[in-house]
């Protein structure tokens, strides 16, 4: 199949390798344009530029496509099918239909749950315990087209969000290239979403990263895992924030008050509801320890309070 593929990041790099490695032509790829990124601030190419400039296939990164300053070069290029996978821009209507098979999305949650930018963080920010990936033909909405295919992803309970976008990553570009070939074939019916039972998952922001220990002990875990690796999951004490990168339910034992220091090693806080074990976190301004170390250096003992 001839294909215009439109992507950016890792996940679409992924997608865009597997779509070469099955001997699809790509005419040319769209992607976002290069950032400065470090502390340097080095322009860099987002992968899915430096992945096609290695196989020699043309590059453009136009600003917006709203305009209508790419609809003569899109056309021109005649694609089978137009691919989108994490562009980060908006596919006006009078390109949808410009290639034969229109345009397809492939989409990190199980359609109609979690439509927007951020839903495998939100499937374990919320306790999920299955996500997964769907092929969707792409219409003027957001994220509201007819379903091609879908292939379900399940999580573990110890999973950060981190893990599982590389899991679901994989997952994600081996469907792509089945629904292309079932597509092809004439093997695939668009089903409508159910509309009435779409959920969304907005982008994640630092404050949102918040937590406290009035909160239960399954929040706070899910909390950590989902905001991991970014923005980390946090709490204050003393006016400081404390990151959180790994921790685990634990046993909560006897009742004790939201935030007090139940053990050291690990080191354990009560929550709302049972206690969390505090493995690995980050002082503001310090580099990431073990709890047990962090509570050593506080000078903490059991019945202090967070």
């Amino acid at each position: 199949m001839k294909i215009l593929f439109m992507g950016t990041p890792d996940i679409a790099a992924d997608s865009l390798a597997a779509l070469i490695a099955a001997g699809h032509e790509i005419c040319a790829v769209f992607t976002r344009r290069d950032k400065p990124v470090g502390r340097k601030q080095i322009l860099t190419a987002p992968p899915v530029k430096q992945l096609a400039e290695q196989h020699g296939i043309p590059v453009y990164q136009p600003r917006t496509l709203r305009d209508g300053s790419s609809d003569d070069v899109i056309r021109e290029l005649a694609p089978d099918i137009i691919v989108v996978v994490a562009y980060g821009c908006i596919i006006p209507p009078q390109l949808l239909h410009v290639a034969r098979y229109g345009c397809i999305n492939l989409h990190v949650s199980l359609l109609p749950k979690y439509r927007g930018s951020a839903p495998i963080q939100w499937a374990v920010l919320n306790g999920d315990r299955c996500t997964g990936v769907s092929i969707m033909q792409l219409d003027e909405g957001l994220d509201t087209g007819d379903v091609l295919m879908v292939e379900p992803v399940d999580i573990d309970p110890e999973e950060t969000s981190g893990q599982l976008f590389d899991r679901v990553s994989a997952v994600g570009a081996k469907t792509l290239v089945q629904a292309l070939e079932k597509l092809q074939a004439g093997q695939l019916k668009p089903e409508p979403q159910q509309h009435e039972m779409a959920t969304m998952a907005p982008p994640l922001t630092k404050d949102m990263a918040r937590f406290d220990f009035t909160q239960s002990a399954a929040h706070i875990h899910n909390w950590v895992r989902g905001m991991n690796p970014w923005p980390v999951a946090w709490f204050e004490q003393e006016g400081k924030r404390i990151k959180v990168l790994e921790c685990r339910m634990a046993k909560a034992g006897d009742s004790a008050a939201p935030g007090t220091v139940l053990a050291l090693k690990p080191l354990t806080i009560a929550c709302g509801e049972g206690a969390v074990e505090l493995l690995t976190v980050t002082p503001e301004g310090g580099k990431p320890m073990a709890g047990t170390a962090w509570a050593a250096g506080r000078r903490l003992k059991a019945g202090d309070s967070l």
